[in-house]
């Protein structure tokens, strides 16, 4: 963590146990526990307002140059159709007819949970 091995770590807790005692040992560590976990609470909330901060300015440059080439290619093409008439047919172009398909039969009911499905319909077979 700070350049301290686990030799290190065994003396400060023996010294710790002889200089504050047994008793209020355990309540000392969990005093230093909450105040590490408030100090990695402010250091991820830090953290995160950064990478926010810097997740915003990339989009504004990705919208600037989006907007830059958007407007280049507007120059380069200057006869395509305004956004408003994206998708409608053109004034010249004929409308489309379709022949009119024939009627369908309708589809038969769809049974309930229990109920078996209704039997095929029997053909008419006259010589």
């Amino acid at each position: 963590m700070f350049g301290i091995d686990s030799g290190e770590i065994l003396i400060i807790a023996v010294v710790a146990l002889v200089v504050i005692g047994p008793r209020d040992l355990p309540r000392l560590m969990r005093t230093i526990g909450n105040w590490v976990g408030r100090a990695r609470g402010m250091a991820r909330h830090f953290r995160s307002g950064f990478d926010t901060m810097m997740r915003e300015a990339e989009l504004e440059e990705m919208e600037a140059k989006w907007r830059a080439d958007n407007e280049r290619i507007m120059r380069d093409h200057p006869l395509a159709p305004p956004d408003s008439e994206w998708g409608k047919p053109a004034a010249e172009a004929p409308a489309i007819e379709r022949p009119a398909s024939p009627p369908r039969a309708p589809a038969p009911p769809i049974p309930d949970r229990g109920e078996a499905p209704p039997p095929p319909p029997e053909k008419d077979e006259r010589p």
